[in-house]
């Protein structure tokens, strides 16, 4: 439920800078310089907070939509980076060829957090999975390797709990995730969730040859299986889009996600993830999203249109593809539900932030209020 103004403000605020995280600084000098840092940054203040003095739901919107300080990111990312080099240099002496990527929110710069966590992709090279249907798999163009990549990953996984542990052992490694390490405290400003995985070329990238084509296969501990995901694909997908939008589908995906958050914080159970939303937003009409770059309220009207539809047309809704085709984005029941409650929140905003602009009080009904939002320049 869209609650007091001032609340929702408060959180949103607190959000960016990384205060009252749960994955918050430590609490040694470096942390206390961090956080003392990110209160003054709070108290400052960003550029979204004077754009609609006196409105504090349209403030609210213009705020969950704009990027997170780029000096936050760059913690995050420095971060992920000071682990990696541990796990290259005490995994390499163990004799692993490793390669890194980044995957998640924050590569895709969706993160709504100050203090965001990372998903670091630890990929051992040496054995690959491939689609024997591929280009090169029908030409028998791979030569098999000696050992099984469920083996390989059994190794990597062991071996990358126990270097983390040598590494950092004032931090807190969290070894209980099926797909990743969670490593955090210490002299870590950010958690870190190192996911040991292999490449999977598939169908496209041995056609392709791209770099965004390429899988990975993540290892799952509890059941040695492995799981493909085409993260690459979908953060191109995704980007493409927004580029396509002047920046209007990420506006939209921080928007939802904040959205949620609130919503979460305020006793609701929102539980579509980040990776859902996006790909919901991905569908969105782009000629729409696109007015924003002149008027950032219409993207705000296009994200309450577009969710609205959705729920009014359901076997449309449940028909649309994640931006990498791998899967429906709404695959079960809970998903459309959860769909039906940030529609409703998403639209009691709208209500909100309509009534606070003088030009459109005497209007009726939400196409109307809609229309005339996406005309608003603030």
């Amino acid at each position: 439920m869209i609650e007091d103004s001032d609340k929702l403000l408060g959180r949103l605020k607190d959000r960016r800078h990384g205060i009252g995280s749960s994955a918050n600084f430590a609490m040694d000098s470096a942390g206390l310089e961090s956080l003392q840092e990110a209160l003054t940054r709070r108290a400052r203040g960003e550029a979204y907070e004077t754009r609609a003095r006196g409105k504090p739901y349209t403030v609210y919107t213009l705020g969950a939509m704009q990027q997170v300080d780029a000096a936050y990111t760059q913690i995050s990312i420095k971060t992920a980076d000071r682990v990696q080099e541990q796990l290259r240099t005490r995994l390499s002496a163990r004799g692993y060829a490793l390669d890194f990527r980044h995957q998640g929110s924050v590569p895709l710069n969706v993160h709504i957090k100050g203090v965001s966590d990372i998903d670091l992709l630890t990929i051992e090279e040496s054995v690959f999975l491939y689609d024997p249907n591929g280009l090169v798999g029908r030409s028998n163009g791979y030569v098999a390797a000696r050992r099984s990549a469920v083996d390989v990953l059994a190794d990597l996984r062991r071996d990358s709990e126990t270097v983390l542990r040598d590494a950092y052992a004032a931090a807190t490694i969290d070894t209980s995730g099926a797909k990743a390490i969670r490593i955090s405290g210490g002299s870590l400003q950010r958690e870190v969730d190192v996911v040991p995985s292999v490449w999977w070329n598939n169908i496209q990238y041995q056609r392709s040859g791209q770099a965004h084509d390429r899988g990975v296969a993540i290892f799952n501990k509890d059941d040695r299986s492995t799981i493909k995901n085409l993260p690459f694909l979908h953060i191109k997908m995704i980007t493409d889009a927004c580029n396509s939008t002047y920046g209007g589908v990420r506006k939209s995906i921080r928007l939802l996600k904040n959205v949620k958050a609130d919503a979460n914080e305020n006793h609701e159970s929102i539980k579509l993830s980040s990776y859902d939303i996006a790909g919901l937003m991905y569908h969105a009409d782009r000629e729409r999203l696109r007015a924003g770059v002149m008027t950032e309220l219409a993207i705000l009207a296009e994200t309450q249109r577009h969710l609205e539809y959705l729920v009014n047309n359901p076997s449309y809704a449940k028909s649309l593809q994640t931006p990498d085709n791998s899967r429906c984005i709404l695959d079960s029941t809970r998903k459309f539900s959860d769909l039906e409650d940030l529609s409703h929140e998403v639209t009691r905003l709208m209500e909100k932030v309509s009534a606070e602009q003088p030009e459109l009080l005497y209007l009726i009904g939400t196409p109307a209020k809609r229309a005339a939002l996406s005309k608003i320049q603030i």
